[in-house]
């Protein structure tokens, strides 16, 4: 499967506001309670299996990275962005942060008891989207979980105004997605899902939010 999106522009959007935004989120204080409560299911269904070890895929600066840390994983962290990996390193010495893209994951396959991809496909658009999740399920093992976290909806919106009100030029497209296309993609590479999470936005948010737990048949 050949890669059809070209994301050197989303390279350089993160690296660019890579410090404002570990700045900006230093911590999972930014998440509602019920997409917190889907993480900590994710890890509990990870250490419940016998090993926690997961991949944080897109884990930008690393602050959820850290926070499964914290709930008793072994955590590791990939991000197409130099600049995210390099503040996630600063955070966050003790853990192991690689550049990497992902849609070529440097590891080999059924590597990861859990994988997350914690609002890391959101700026693909849907052409690109079967080779994120391809790439997911080919290093989670047998029986392992995979937690996708997302904009729900349909549509995509120009994010980089955000940025660019603040000094930056940068152009950043996000795409939104709903429950049932997230998960119709992971179940048609032979991906279970256990649970998801649909709410609607907060005052502050543009759009609802989603997140959907798979699992892979042992």
């Amino acid at each position: 499967m050949t890669d059809s999106v070209d994301y050197r522009g989303v390279e350089k959007a993160y690296d660019t506001v890579a410090d404002a935004y570990a700045d900006y989120f230093p911590d999972t204080s930014a998440e509602h309670a019920l997409d917190m409560a889907m993480v900590d299911a994710f890890a509990a269904a990870v250490i419940a299996g016998g090993e926690p070890r997961i991949l944080d895929a897109g884990c930008g600066s690393g602050r959820l990275s850290r926070y499964l840390t914290g709930r008793g994983l072994l955590t590791e962290g990939v991000d197409l962005s130099p600049g995210m990996i390099a503040r996630a390193r600063k955070e966050s010495p003790e853990l192991t942060f690689s550049v990497a893209s992902l849609t070529a994951l440097p590891f080999p396959d059924d590597a990861f008891p859990g994988v997350m991809l914690w609002y890391s496909i959101i700026h693909t658009p849907p052409a690109g989207q079967d080779r994120i999740f391809a790439e997911a399920a080919r290093v989670l093992r047998p029986g392992g979980h995979l937690l996708v976290g997302f904009q729900h909806g349909r549509g995509s919106r120009d994010v980089g105004e955000i940025y660019r009100g603040m000094g930056y030029d940068v152009d950043l497209e996000r795409y939104n997605y709903t429950a049932d296309e997230v998960a119709a993609r992971a179940e048609a590479i032979g991906l279970r899902e256990v649970a998801r999470m649909v709410r609607q936005p907060r005052p502050e948010e543009r759009d609802g939010q989603s997140s959907v737990l798979f699992q892979a048949p042992a």
